[in-house]
């Protein structure tokens, strides 16, 4: 009896200490549209230890008439759904890019070296796993140009 009652003990410590595991705060992720406006890699950190609101910045590109790097940065807050791996996402960004990957010098026409976009977002993500997620979003971009509908598409590690 006595060496049941010392499994059955190490068995509830070993099973709660393993549901208490705090939560995965860091994510890198590749997207596709989104705030970095063609394609950007990102870095996300949750600041809260449950999903909640969290900080991220990243690099990315925009072409069309010229080629633009651009660093994309926001916040962003999770709402966990019935299904504990799926969330809704609601964030604020700000994309500042830069023409020719040039970001500490002006061109000669400084006028159209840069681009300031701000970018809200609403989406649904979800995590495969402990370390895999997914994510679309509506992104669209507001800039001196007015308003543009756009999309992303998000896929990344959790660490």
């Amino acid at each position: 009896m006595k060496y049941y009652t010392i499994t059955l003990l190490a068995l509830f410590v070993a099973v709660t200490s393993y549901a208490q595991e705090p939560t995965k705060r860091n994510f890198i992720y590749l997207e596709a549209g989104g705030n970095g406006l063609f394609a950007s890699v990102n870095y996300e950190r949750q600041l809260t230890k449950e999903p909640g609101i969290g900080f991220r910045i990243g690099t990315g590109f925009y072409s069309e008439e010229a080629f633009y790097l651009t660093i994309p940065v926001g916040i962003n807050y999770l709402f966990q759904l019935k299904d504990k791996n799926s969330f809704i996402e609601a964030g604020l960004g700000l994309t500042l890019a830069r023409v020719d990957g040039n970001l500490f010098t002006k061109s000669k026409n400084s006028n159209a070296d840069h681009l300031t976009n701000f970018i809200p977002s609403f989406g649904y993500r979800k995590h495969i796993n402990e370390r895999t997620f997914w994510r679309i979003s509506a992104t669209p971009i507001i800039n001196k140009f007015g308003i543009v509908p756009w999309i992303g598409l998000a896929i990344g590690k959790a660490f």
